[in-house]
């Protein structure tokens, strides 16, 4: 009924199982919750203003949003 097959982590070489595996999930989960802290790190959420709702803004798209965001200095 189960298929109980272990693959290795990518990472340290430890067990993940077989379904966490065919999610996408290449790493055990202590690798990959190291993994989603430094992505974490780089994060950034910002408020347009006061009212407004919040923007989740990634490393690609911070200059221009950032930019975007004080509509009294709109630079090119």
């Amino acid at each position: 009924m189960f298929n109980l097959d272990w693959k290795e982590c990518i990472d340290c070489g430890d067990d993940v199982h077989n379904e966490r595996w065919a999610l996408g999930y290449k790493w055990c989960k202590f690798c990959g919750e190291d993994r989603a802290r430094t992505e974490r790190e780089s994060w950034c959420v910002i408020q347009e203003y006061t009212k407004g709702n919040y923007m989740f803004v990634t490393n690609a798209s911070a200059h221009t949003t950032l930019r975007q965001t004080n509509p009294k200095e709109n630079r090119a």
